[in-house]
């Protein structure tokens, strides 16, 4: 029965009628009607609804702090939106522009889909891994589901009855049967999957498309290691079943492109489009009924800066394209593939230098990086982590994110630059190969500064160092019982743990002294080139930033303070019970639990503003 009704479905596609496509998410949406767009801005915290039959922007809607997710409800022209950094979701009237309910969720909402009906909306939460599905007439979550690790991209499958889920730092897919509310299928990819933000689902055939990056940590120097991928799934078969992953870098010839964001099915499932936020640019392809090769390459479109959403009009006669630095939605003939014209959605919020400094920091392009194939926003998305741990010349090093980083240099493991400026020798070095932002000659690290040596030089480090620290969901209702215990065993003298994690950030690192700390994990790497000694990381948002140490070798809070702390080196607590462990797990999960910045600079502690 159900591959009838996947035939059947898809005659209706080759003969010209509209099926009803799985609903994805994205920072772009479109109503059913065909009259408005809305458009998620991250970088402003609001949301733009644009008249299409004028191409006009009709309103902007302040939501908050990083919005990622943005969908009608239904054939409504009520809209959903998921704002990220504020924990929240926001319902809003795309007609008259004013907000209609906040219903605040545990942390990080990110994709957000809506049932075809509208009587449900969706919405992955990045951490810890769950989706809640929501009553937007009622304004309330009606169940907590749990999704994996880190889920981002989401769609619901056409015939409503499934979610479909990936998670950000492995690529895998899973399926929700929603009637049980209950993981049903898992599709992994292989260990060197990575980024998976967004999910798409054919309208008619059982395939669910999933742009995401290779993240190979053995490559000497980096090279090769990072390159754009899109995996076609089989949904109708269970889990373990086949995968494709299809290379973008090998698609054209020897055009390599970069960081792909999001990807989008045409209504009558014949075509396929793939934005590479790294690189500018868009392949337009043919979906391909084979099984085997899944998409054909049909033409290269250079798009604006930082393309980050695509999503097709419901005629399926229209593309947009969300160039998210340019601040501006372009339109696209699906047909021609000629352009229709560009729409204004919101205004620079980031003024000169940082928006220079954050186009530099995502291009993959000269002169940051010769070959294409990796940004700085590879491994820090957003300042964010890539979670990976990589065989770097140096020995093993463990992404970090860049959050707080203003606060905390020195930079790096091993406290060999001190300042963001220093890494133009990481631009013009073997890892980027590219032609680099000081004319002339470069300072040393920890040497006379970089700084002032060069305005765009100057913009990436100014960039690089804006990410702010968000509070810890763990502590939104204050300190737990447990928590409070675990602070009484952070600060005991015993412990030690707050002789090197110490102050307002939680780190004793400081550029001028460069205090260095032996904690036992230098021999655990036969590569490493630097240690034994290391630069104390912050602990803030410690409770997201898995895994561990500088080689990444703790996967949990709890092995950090045990299994991977023999002798002692790194605190004292070989002598804690269980349930102390777990209290002061509770404790490192609760940071920040106040405003660390606030709190630094009224100690007199210096922020670096570039």
């Amino acid at each position: 029965m159900r591959n009838f009704l996947l035939w059947f479905s898809f005659s209706l596609v080759t003969n010209g009628v509209q099926a009803l496509a799985g609903d994805s998410n994205s920072l772009l949406d479109i109503s059913h009607d065909g009259t408005l767009l809305a458009c998620a801005n991250r970088d402003s915290g609001t949301v733009s609804i644009v008249e299409l039959a004028t191409n006009a922007k009709r309103s902007e809607i302040a939501v908050g702090q990083h919005p990622e997710g943005v969908c009608f409800v239904g054939s409504s022209h009520q809209l959903a939106v998921a704002v990220y950094d504020d924990d929240r979701v926001i319902l809003l009237d795309a007609d008259n522009g004013e907000v209609t309910r906040r219903i605040e969720v545990f942390d990080e909402p990110y994709g957000i889909v809506s049932s075809a009906d509208g009587a449900r909306i969706y919405v992955t939460l990045d951490y810890p891994g769950q989706v809640v599905e929501i009553d937007p007439a009622a304004g309330s979550i009606l169940r907590t589901l749990e999704a994996g690790d880190f889920a981002r991209g989401l769609a619901i499958s056409p015939d409503q009855s499934r979610l479909f889920i990936t998670q950000y730092y492995t690529g895998e897919l899973l399926a929700i049967e929603l009637a049980k509310g209950s993981i049903s299928d898992r599709w992994p990819g292989i260990s060197n999957d990575n980024l998976a933000r967004q999910v798409a689902v054919h309208p008619a055939r059982a395939k669910a498309y999933l742009p995401h990056i290779r993240s190979r940590v053995t490559a000497v120097h980096g090279e090769g290691s990072i390159f754009p991928y899109i995996s076609a799934v089989d949904t109708a078969a269970g889990e373990g079943t086949r995968r494709r992953r299809i290379p973008m870098d090998a698609f054209l010839a020897n055009v390599v492109t970069a960081n792909p964001w999001e990807a989008a099915i045409s209504p009558d499932g014949r075509q396929f489009f793939v934005v590479f936020a790294g690189t500018d640019d868009m392949f337009a392809c043919d979906v391909i009924d084979d099984d085997y090769r899944e998409i054909g390459y049909r033409r290269l479109i250079r798009v604006g800066k930082n393309p980050r959403a695509v999503r097709f009009a419901p005629d399926g006669q229209t593309l947009y394209v969300y160039n998210a630095l340019d601040f501006a939605v372009a339109a696209y003939d699906t047909k021609s593939l000629a352009s229709k014209g560009a729409i204004a959605v919101t205004e620079n919020p980031l003024g000169e230098e940082k928006l220079r400094g954050k186009i530099l920091f995502y291009s993959a392009q000269l002169p940051m990086v010769g070959r294409r194939w990796i940004s700085c926003a590879s491994c820090h998305p957003d300042g964010q982590q890539d979670g990976r741990t990589w065989h770097n010349p140096e020995g093993l090093r463990n992404t970090q994110w860049l959050a707080g980083l203003a606060w905390t240099h020195p930079i790096h493991w091993s406290a060999d630059r001190d300042e963001v400026q220093d890494f133009e020798h990481t631009i013009r070095g073997p890892l980027m190969q590219g032609r680099g932002l000081i004319r002339g000659q470069v300072q040393k690290d920890l040497g006379e500064p970089n700084k002032g040596l060069s305005a765009d030089l100057d913009a990436v480090a100014a960039y690089t160092n804006s990410h702010r620290l968000p509070l810890s969901p763990h502590a939104k209702q204050g300190l737990s019982l447990a928590a409070q215990r675990g602070k009484g065993l952070f600060f005991a003298a015993e412990t030690k743990c707050a002789t090197c994690h110490s102050g307002p950030l939680f780190t004793d690192s400081a550029v001028k002294s460069l205090p260095m700390h032996d904690v036992g994990t230098g021999g655990d790497d036969p590569s490493e080139k630097l240690g034994p000694k290391y630069d104390t990381p912050t602990l803030l948002g410690i409770y997201r930033t898995a895994p561990y140490l500088h080689h990444g070798q703790a996967a949990t809070l709890a092995n950090l303070l045990t299994t991977k702390n023999q002798g002692d080196k790194h605190g004292k607590t070989s002598h804690l019970s269980p349930a102390k462990v777990d209290d002061l797990v509770e404790f490192l999960k609760a940071l920040p639990y106040e405003d660390s910045e606030a709190a630094a600079a009224a100690a007199g502690l210096v922020k670096v503003e570039r």
